[in-house]
């Protein structure tokens, strides 16, 4: 049976808890019924995996009355809906489309304007282009009110379009860092840290520099900076400052990465779930980092769904960093639940499609995936040979100061050269305790290195528990 409720229930759904907890916030009504459903609509988007039914005995119509106020309150506040509204003035003033009424909407925009809103060098744009369309119409008292806040505010838009090309600057070094380590980015901390701070600059310039301090964070493991600013910034969403849909799924992702990293993955399940809710262009990327929460979690079933879920997005997408990802993290999964066949016939299948895209977009991620299938079928020589023949031993050489570093192939191909016969018991161990012992980074590393050792120890047994250890011995405060 339909549920009666069941068109609202679907559109509250899709509300995230931000939003939520800002219309909370604003809200002022005298119903008490509107509000108990408002407070209940709050609840289910804060506990999404603890659905809580909507009141039928309630009249149908207060129902219908929340949704209209929710979606008029909400696109009141998104700075993606008034972008749109400042593209389409600035389109109607360019060819002489504009009407009084959206005239007069537009000088009421700049009379009341007080701070830097999120896109201010937008509105900044649009204004001057609209003090031309006045000037040579001769509307001198619109012109006038047009040009003093041209004036006013123009030392305030030349430092915006400043930061917002220092931070192109900026992000050269951090993703180079982040891709090819051929760049450092600490150096970028201090002031991206006070452009972050700055409330008297535009809000994208803000935001992007959160986004690029988080990349900063993650190269040089300090997590904890990371989490004071996201903090601060989940203050001003729950105001409904610089909202958009956009933005709080940007943010939820990034913090899934925050609490990944803490290995907070109950916390970081939560925001990757949210981080999804939408289709946008990043939709691959967050899907590909909650795979990753899921699978640290053994939730293997569940994983392997949500990616056969979003298949279709992977068919389509033009970014080979997200399709390649995908496809490593789709191999995990098949892995994962014992479809090791699957996931050697489709990480060949793309290989031969893809070879130059994978050795440039996460190639390293795509690899152990491909090549623990074959270890997991006991295809020894074909890993071997598939080693060699990509020279993956000397890729990954060159990969180790990636912050992520895992000797995930190394070690892939010395157990199969020892199963192979190609290599002594003694020296297999040697050679897998020395590259444990030289990773950098490895008190963050623990848990990932536990679960590579644990898929080899089927091949090996008795030295992984050696090398178990010998990781124990490695962790600060322990004897050496």
């Amino acid at each position: 049976m339909k549920n009666k409720l069941q068109k609202f229930t679907d559109f509250a759904n899709l509300l995230l808890p931000h939003e939520t907890a800002y219309l909370v916030d604003i809200q002022q009504f005298e119903d008490k019924a509107k509000l108990s459903i408002l407070e209940r609509v709050h609840h289910n988007a804060q506990y999404i995996k603890q659905f809580t039914p909507y009141d039928t005995s309630l009249d149908k119509r207060k129902y219908s009355s929340l949704k209209s106020w929710i979606e008029e309150r909400l696109r009141a506040a998104d700075v993606d809906a008034r972008f749109e509204w400042m593209s389409d003035m600035e389109r109607k003033i360019t060819t002489d489309l504009i009407t009084p009424r959206e005239e007069k909407q537009l000088i009421k925009a700049i009379r009341d304007y007080s701070c830097p809103d999120f896109f201010f060098t937008k509105f900044y744009e649009l204004a001057a282009s609209y003090r031309h369309f006045l000037l040579i119409r001769m509307r001198f008292a619109y012109h006038k009110t047009v040009d003093n806040f041209l004036k006013n505010n123009r030392s305030r838009y030349e430092e915006s379009k400043q930061v917002y090309e220092r931070i192109h600057e900026a992000t050269l070094d951090i993703v180079n860092q982040y891709s090819t380590n051929s760049a450092q980015s600490l150096h970028w901390e201090n002031w991206l840290t006070e452009v972050f701070y700055n409330e008297k600059l535009d809000g994208l310039n803000r935001y992007l520099a959160l986004v690029r301090l988080t990349f900063v964070y993650l190269n040089y493991r300090n997590f904890e900076k990371l989490r004071e600013k996201f903090d601060y910034m989940d203050a001003l969403f729950q105001q409904g400052v610089y909202y958009s849909r956009r933005i709080l799924l940007n943010y939820y992702g990034n913090r899934l990465l925050l609490h990944t990293r803490f290995q907070e993955f109950e916390r970081a399940e939560y925001y990757g779930y949210l981080s999804v809710r939408d289709r946008n262009s990043d939709y691959l990327f967050y899907v590909n980092n909650l795979c990753g929460v899921l699978l640290r979690q053994k939730k293997h079933e569940e994983a392997l769904q949500l990616m056969r879920t979003a298949y279709p997005e992977m068919k389509t997408t033009a970014s080979f960093h997200s399709k390649t990802g995908f496809v490593a993290f789709y191999l995990k999964c098949l892995n994962a639940n014992q479809q090791y066949r699957n996931a050697e016939n489709y990480a060949e299948s793309f290989l031969q499609a893809y070879r130059k895209e994978i050795f440039e977009y996460r190639w390293h991620l795509f690899f152990s995936s491909y090549l623990e299938a074959l270890l997991r079928q006991e295809k020894y020589a074909k890993l071997i040979k598939t080693v060699q023949k990509y020279q993956l031993l000397g890729h990954e050489r060159n990969y180790r100061s990636n912050a992520n570093y895992l000797p995930t192939i190394l070690w892939y191909e010395a157990v199969a050269r020892y199963k192979e016969m190609e290599l002594s018991r003694e020296k297999l161990t040697d050679l897998l305790r020395q590259s444990l012992e030289a990773i950098e980074g490895i008190e963050a590393k623990q848990s990932p290195l536990r679960d590579l050792l644990e898929q080899m120890r089927p091949c090996i047994p008795g030295i992984v528990n050696r090398l178990q250890d010998n990781l124990a011995r490695l962790q600060p405060g322990n004897p050496q």
